[in-house]
């Protein structure tokens, strides 16, 4: 099994070397099919270590080579297969291996095909670094490295201002998130002397509650900025400048999911804290209600999408921080398959309409998109949650494990997120397929993607319908072996089936009241002039409650001036003037001296005799200071001092 370890891990790294080697080629299409194909080798692999582990129970561990080894300090290359990782690897090279397919038709026109696809398979490649290794710091190298191949991706279309301010705002915003990771990893070695995830939860019950309370706050500041957690939210719907590929593995998939991973990987430290993992579902409720609100009225439909995501990560975040880990992490696991579908097929939408993105400029295109309206609506009956698709089974439960536990108020807003998720949902539905033709007066001429596109995405379309029902069994069995084995079920059947029926009856509302406002042939383009446009609820929302402008106005802006005043008066005026100042003096000295090289042998003398008559000088000094130097000595001990 440890070849297969590799496999996996390495296929995508050998991706993106083949395709960096190709950079300046204008062979693509041989590109694109083998950088894929070597993805779903990495996924082939990963199926087939689920089936060991799902067989026999038991987790697959080796140290490739020794990393670091000073002191007491170990760290090695070391990577595990166990039931959390090997889910992860599943969903990612599933993920990978369908977009990775789709971008070939995707960026077939683009000149930078194959730099495209080196940065993606790299982006694979560290993902999977990041939940196969078995200890805290292999897990940082794969962090860092999705946050370095995100910012080359969302920026990959450079000559756009845009593209390389988004991908400089995702980049940025991390890092300053990682450095409370970074803090929290120091802490666990310096309170447990080791890095080994095995070894470091094992020592943890021994240690106090206010470290284990630092540990769990500094970790979770890391998975904050990765899963994009108010406040350090901005930059993922900005990171939608990147190509749509990009967005739906970033989004699905990989990188956000990265801090719900942490989170639920370090399970045995939060269990030791709860009141950390209340803080943690309560910044997940209020930011699924929080990024749902948005999605109400933003006219970006990649935007609108990303909003879902950062809703649904609240979701996650929620399950996670009551306990409910193996619940996270079946959600993370079913959301991965309806998101990558929608984006991609918000990709069809885009290509069809010249990369127009608003939906009111579209309508009808159900007609000419007959394949990709049937799988964005069923994408989206599984994100609102509706029975018997995937969303209802993994949100139902998160739900459930808030009504179980009598935190109430998390309940409610994950319940009214949910109505808001339908209604969002629904709302771009509309508008894009459906209701009056609103784009042929703009010049638009809409056609279906290529068939092989399409048929890429049918595994994400049949696993959005069944993995609902594929995961609850096998899957709980599986992940709690690791995982708290917490069974969540409302024990009255009654106020079951009352909760689960008026949850399903408020989502069925919510998509009919989408309907019926969006659907309407005198849908009109918003101009700013209607009496909602200029309500202060709107201008709230689709200026994100003004959170951006108050970065840039209190934060950015002031740094940027603190920046060039450091720069203007004490970089420029002193740093670089003592610098300057010293190879002046040494410059000028030199041209001073340079007559004692003329090579004169009459000049030469004279400055040996000069310099004799220095040194004699300095002696006889010398030698005086060093003979009163004792005399007084003498008298100041002939004083007994």
């Amino acid at each position: 099994m440890e070849m297969f370890l590799y496999i996996a891990l390495f296929a995508p790294l050998v991706g993106s070397l083949f395709a960096g080697l190709f950079g300046a080629s204008k062979k693509k299409l041989f590109v694109g099919i083998i950088s894929s194909f070597l993805i779903f080798v990495s996924f082939v692999a990963s199926s087939i270590l689920l089936s060991y582990v799902l067989k026999t129970g038991s987790s697959i561990q080796v140290e490739m080579m020794t990393w670091m080894a000073t002191g007491d300090l170990y760290i090695p290359f070391g990577f595990v297969v166990d039931q959390i990782s090997v889910t992860m690897m599943m969903v990612v090279t599933l993920v990978s291996t369908v977009v990775h397919v789709y971008a070939i038709g995707y960026m077939d026109h683009d000149k930078g095909f194959n730099r495209f696809f080196s940065y993606l398979s790299a982006f694979v490649f560290s993902m999977m670094i990041l939940v196969m290794s078995d200890n805290f710091a292999g897990l940082f190298i794969g962090w860092e490295g999705v946050g370095l191949c995100s910012w080359l991706l969302i920026g990959f279309w450079y000559h756009k201002d845009s593209a390389t301010w988004a991908a400089n705002e995702a980049f940025i915003m991390n890092r300053i998130a990682d450095l409370g990771m970074l803090i929290g990893i120091f802490l666990i070695y310096w309170s447990t002397g080791t890095l080994q995830y095995a070894e470091a939860f094992a020592a943890m019950p021994a240690l106090d509650t206010e470290t284990l309370t630092w540990i769990g706050i500094f970790l979770f500041i890391g998975a904050m900025g990765k899963s994009a957690q108010f406040p350090l939210h901005t930059w993922l719907a900005d990171a939608m400048e990147g190509p749509t590929p990009v967005s739906a593995l970033i989004h699905a998939a990989t990188m956000v999911t990265a801090g719900v991973y942490l989170v639920v990987r370090s399970h045995e430290l939060y269990a030791l804290i709860p009141h950390v993992g209340l803080f943690i579902a309560s910044l997940g409720a209020f930011v699924a209600i929080f990024a749902a609100t948005m999605a109400l009225v933003n006219r970006d439909i990649k935007r609108v999408i990303a909003y879902s995501t950062l809703s649904q990560l609240g979701y996650m975040f929620a399950a996670a921080g009551l306990g409910a880990y193996w619940v996270a992490l079946f959600h993370l696991m079913a959301h991965a398959f309806f998101k990558a579908l929608l984006f991609l097929g918000a990709g069809n939408v885009m290509h069809a309409m010249h990369d127009e993105l608003d939906p009111f400029k579209m309508g009808k295109l159900g007609k000419s998109m007959k394949a990709t309206m049937i799988l964005m609506t069923l994408a989206s009956v599984a994100l609102a949650g509706i029975f018997p698709l995937a969303g209802f089974f993994s949100k139902d439960l998160i739900l459930e494990v808030a009504f179980i536990d009598q935190h109430f108020i998390i309940y409610g807003v994950l319940l009214l997120t949910a109505g808001l998720t339908a209604f969002y949902s629904f709302r771009i539905i509309a508008l894009i397929f459906h209701g009056e033709d609103r784009h042929s007066a703009l010049g638009h001429h809409p056609h279906e993607a290529y068939k092989f596109m399409l048929w890429a995405m049918s595994p994400l379309l049949i696993l959005a319908v069944i993995s609902g029902f594929l995961f609850k069994g096998g899957f709980f069995e599986m992940v709690t072996q690791l995982l708290p084995a917490t069974e969540y079920h409302i024990e009255s059947a009654v106020t079951y089936w009352t909760i689960t029926i008026g949850t399903q009856l408020f989502v069925i509302l919510a998509i009919y009241l989408a309907y019926k406002k969006y659907m309407s042939k005198h849908i009109k383009v918003p101009d700013g002039t209607s009496s909602m446009e200029k309500s202060f609820k709107y201008k709230l929302l689709i200026n994100q409650y003004y959170i951006p402008q108050f970065y840039e106005k209190y934060l950015v802006k002031p740094y940027r001036e603190l920046s060039t005043i450091f720069w203007q008066k004490i970089d420029n005026k002193i740093i670089d003037a003592s610098v300057d100042g010293i190879a002046k003096v040494i410059y000028t000295t030199g041209e001073k001296t340079r007559g004692m090289q003329s090579g004169n042998l009459s000049t030469m003398l004279k400055w040996m005799v000069a310099g004799l008559v220095i040194l004699l000088s300095l002696a006889v000094v010398f030698g005086l200071a060093a003979r009163h130097s004792v005399e007084i000595t003498t008298i100041l001990s002939g004083l007994g001092v």
